[in-house]
């Protein structure tokens, strides 16, 4: 995945605009776990790119482990 910084956000490829774009891109910590139990055990963090022209987000999972 290539990006590029700009002050405006992150130029990288849409999918559904079929170009480069700028993006909004965060981090988020998602629980896992459906039990409640273990949630506190399985948060991970996920990249949320949100694309500043159509609005398609893509969410990515940073820890396959």
């Amino acid at each position: 995945m290539a990006t590029k910084s700009r002050p405006d956000g992150v130029t990288e490829a849409c999918d559904r605009c079929g170009r480069e774009t700028t993006h909004d891109v965060r981090v988020e910590i998602r629980t896992e776990s459906k039990k409640r139990e273990n949630a506190e055990f399985s948060r991970e963090p996920y990249r949320i790119s949100v694309c500043g022209v159509c609005g398609s987000e893509k969410t990515q999972r940073m820890n396959n482990a």
